[in-house]
């Protein structure tokens, strides 16, 4: 669960890292490149953190 929650802190910085170059770009394919890429690593953080939450509920329920 560790690693999950490990790379859940990875996807969260990597969609804020892709949302800063996306803000600073200048050119507006890469504007447009990075934008893609901050909503997908966004969308996976939350299904990590879905994930996360499914585990964390079984354990309690155990």
């Amino acid at each position: 669960m560790k690693d999950m929650q490990t790379q859940l802190e990875k996807l969260r910085v990597d969609a804020a890292e892709c949302a800063l170059i996306r803000d600073l770009a200048t050119d507006p394919r890469k504007r447009k490149l990075f934008t893609i890429l901050a909503e997908q690593h966004a969308r996976l953080a939350s299904e990590v953190e879905r994930a996360l939450a499914e585990v964390k509920s079984d354990d309690e329920a155990r």
